[in-house]
């Protein structure tokens, strides 16, 4: 009995901690959401490339592309990329290059690839129909205002006595496309992923480097070995990141939010993909991802108010864990100028989670599209079913 009262002990310390984390993250959320973000005058914004590697027909893809084309910019391209002729994502090129004549926008298809990162090797694809110096490369699934790029190259040009950074990222919110999945994933994007980050910078922790929005200019993509040293890296995006810092540049965080259109079609569909997320996390940070176990008070509590182990103190703090968890999701929301979390959703969420942080150290093959990967303790991947060169 004595093992089962500490061990129930050491989660309500844990989750005790996890409300702490809550309070301190909504605040580190809403200081971020104050930040005011740089902006280019046109006469010094230099001209902008726009890397887009395409797979399918994401939610409202048609929508997300527009918006890269409606920037109060003045002078950009747009790379779309994919691997097939047959790929849906085509037609939908296709129909908004015939739509806005006047945007430059092009189309590379090409099947070639660079390594198991698929994505990868689309963006080196790309990359000879790109023109200009400045590389932007953003995910399918995002969409942005019109400030967008001016806003993103900034902290690349250096102006006002700042100095330029060698690549600039920005974090990004959940848009659910509407759906119990598609709510879900937003609901980790916003609560989850986004404070995470916001605490870690404030922290000190470091910056980042987040695949929804990376810009830097061709010739850092180069000194960093291109693409091609990207190849087999699960995580392309923290690897370039890393990369750029090792040549003695910094990382920078926009203060631009861009938005993440969510559509998960079934739970098999999402669990695949935050699984992928968090074995690529652990992978690349290890003692971090494990300490973020106490970031989930309310599992924590409830397994001790299961155990029946201090049968008065747990279910005071799976309380305490509970509103806890609601009033932070409501300050989170606020500052995100999201609209409020169905509070019944946020402990569903919150299971969903410690499963997934529980499921992460039980293997390490990942889901991507339409693949399925091995992934080394390196972070190195391959195909299933290809032998490691």
């Amino acid at each position: 009995m004595q093992i089962l009262d500490l061990f129930a002990g050491l989660l309500l310390a844990g989750s005790i901690l996890g409300c702490v984390y809550l309070w301190y993250g909504c605040h580190a959320v809403a200081r971020f959401s104050r930040r005011a973000a740089e902006h280019l005058s046109p006469a010094g914004a230099p001209p902008v490339s726009i890397l887009k590697p395409l797979h399918g027909e994401d939610a409202a893809l048609a929508e997300n592309l527009r918006s890269f084309c409606r920037q109060d910019y003045p002078a950009f391209e747009l790379v779309c990329g994919v691997a097939e002729a047959a790929d849906p994502a085509v037609a939908v090129v296709r129909a908004l290059i015939a739509e806005l004549p006047a945007t430059n926008i092009e189309l590379v298809i090409d099947a070639r690839r660079l390594g198991a990162n698929l994505k990868i090797g689309n963006l080196r694809n790309m990359l000879g129909a790109a023109r200009h110096d400045i590389l932007v490369i953003a995910d399918s699934d995002m969409r942005v205002t019109p400030a967008y790029l001016g806003q993103i190259v900034a902290p690349l040009v250096g102006h006002a006595g700042k100095p330029a950074a060698g690549l600039v990222t920005c974090l990004y919110r959940g848009i659910s496309r509407g759906g119990l999945w598609s709510d879900l994933a937003s609901l980790h994007i916003n609560h989850g992923f986004l404070p995470q980050a916001v605490v870690a910078e404030s922290l000190g922790l470091g910056v980042g480097c987040f695949g929804a929005t990376m810009a830097l200019k061709r010739s850092t993509l180069e000194a960093v070995g291109g693409f091609e040293a990207l190849g087999d890296a699960l995580a392309d995006d923290y690897a370039l990141g890393q990369a750029v810092r090792c040549l003695g540049l910094a990382v920078a965080l926009s203060p631009c939010l861009v938005d993440n259109v969510v559509e998960e079609p079934n739970f098999a569909a999402l669990y695949r993909h935050e699984l992928r997320w968090a074995r690529t996390i652990r992978l690349v940070s290890p003692a971090g991802f494990a300490g973020s176990i106490v970031t989930n008070p309310v599992p924590l509590a409830l397994i001790a108010t299961v155990l029946g182990a201090w049968p008065l103190v747990a279910p005071a703090v799976f309380t305490l864990a509970l509103l806890t968890r609601w009033w932070t999701a409501r300050r989170v929301d606020r500052a995100l100028g999201l609209s409020p979390a169905a509070l019944w959703l946020l402990p569903l969420r919150d299971l969903l989670s410690f499963g997934i942080f529980i499921a992460s150290f039980l293997g390490r093959s990942v889901a991507w599209r339409d693949h399925k990967f091995r992934v080394s303790a390196s972070g190195r991947m391959t195909l299933d079913g290809e032998s490691p060169v």
